[in-house]
């Protein structure tokens, strides 16, 4: 049985070539951030400091998904 994915939020610090992105979690901690395909289309609408919501599976903490940009709403 897979494991569920941990939900977080993190910081866009840094914009990578490709869909991909250095994001800082709440802890301080830098990931990796990358956009899967069928989101592709957001990559103009994340920039420097904004905020993304993430997946990260829990074998491994170096790498994350952005599921989307957080809304004014959510915070």
């Amino acid at each position: 049985m897979s494991e569920p994915p941990i939900v977080t939020t993190g910081v866009i610090r840094e914009v990578l070539p490709d869909s991909v992105f250095r994001v800082e979690l709440p802890n301080g901690k830098l990931v990796i951030g990358h956009l899967p395909g069928r989101l592709a289309g957001l990559a103009e609408e994340l920039v420097l400091s904004g905020r993304v919501h993430l997946e990260m599976t829990p074998f491994d903490f170096e790498k994350a998904r952005i599921v989307g940009p957080v809304k004014h709403s959510d915070e």
